[in-house]
């Protein structure tokens, strides 16, 4: 039977301990198990944790293993190794789908039955890992995609116009990588176009605007990497948004990583686009308009996809 307050974070590392620190202060959670390899490392953490209970809601934090997760309501998982310097994309992902070797198939074993969200990059060809390696229904394994891409572009486009970024509507579709993009067609600000707002802003020079902040978002985990070694604080915001979504059951709109079914032509793959969130996962996609470069963009990233999980063994 499924505990509908518990939560487990597979991966101590840097994003899930911030993680696992962002879901302690939320409250959506009454207990939360962490699992680690080095378990050592794990047990620290939920003791540092847990020490700031008396500044948020009851919580039982404790390290544990596969078996403490089975009842879990939603498993997120962040192991996976970090791309060293000289090291392919693909051997980024053979070793991250190997650890994944590991790990879905304790997790199938346990007889979990939650939401299953995965963090780890590369987020879209591991989201797809997870789906085979599990057993899960596809709907229930959700990637987080371009979750944190589209945060940082409603961010930039709130500095550039001078505007609270939560009243930016806007996505990055497609791989959450290097060949993402940001649906700029379908973008508004309080239900304004984008380019009308602009221009009511001061600003006209749309596309080199547009090109600017597009790369500025695309680059933005490479720049932070850069000046302090990781990202971090921003993925654990995006894992809690996407957590409150489930627990809550919100039906809200989010752009995460989950299984193709045919929209926009694309099957068997796992690529980000405006999708419906609730208790059980996936909702649906949201099929948003997409002008025909943005759709050439978005076959263009989920080949890029492609060819890389063809070169992969996805038997667990």
């Amino acid at each position: 039977m499924i505990n509908g307050r518990k939560v487990a974070v597979v991966g101590c590392g840097f994003v899930g301990s911030s993680s696992a620190f962002a879901l302690m202060q939320s409250g959506l959670f009454s207990e939360m198990v962490l699992i680690d390899v080095d378990a050592k490392r794990a047990e620290g953490e939920a003791l540092d944790i847990a020490h700031g209970i008396p500044f948020a809601s009851p919580m039982k934090i404790y390290a544990g293993d596969y078996a403490d997760a089975a009842d879990a309501a939603i498993i997120v998982v962040t192991a996976g190794a970090a791309q060293k310097p000289g090291e392919t994309r693909l051997d980024l992902v053979n070793k991250n789908v190997g650890i994944f070797k590991s790990i879905m198939p304790q997790i199938r074993d346990s007889g979990f039955a939650g939401i299953l969200l995965i963090v780890s990059n590369p987020v879209d060809v591991l989201t797809y890992a997870a789906i085979r390696m599990t057993g899960l229904p596809e709907g229930r394994v959700i990637g987080s995609g371009t979750v944190l891409d589209t945060a940082r572009l409603k961010y930039m486009l709130g500095q550039h116009l001078s505007v609270d970024p939560r009243d930016v509507h806007a996505y990055v579709m497609g791989e959450h990588g290097d060949s993402e993009f940001a649906a700029w067609s379908s973008a508004t600000v309080a239900g304004v176009s984008l380019s009308t707002f602009c221009e009511m802003r001061g600003h006209r020079e749309h596309k080199v605007a547009e090109a600017r902040i597009a790369e500025d978002v695309k680059n933005s985990a490479y720049e932070i990497i850069e000046k302090k070694h990781a990202t971090y604080y921003g993925i654990a915001m995006s894992v809690k948004r996407i957590c409150t979504a489930i627990m809550r059951d919100e039906d809200c709109v989010l752009p995460v990583s989950s299984l193709m079914v045919g929209e926009y032509g694309l099957n068997d793959i796992a690529i980000s686009m405006p999708t419906i969130i609730g208790k059980n996962g996936v909702v649906c996609r949201v099929p948003v308009s997409l002008s025909e470069e943005e759709l050439a963009q978005l076959h263009s990233s989920a080949d890029a996809l492609k060819g890389i999980m063809d070169q992969v063994d996805f038997e667990a």
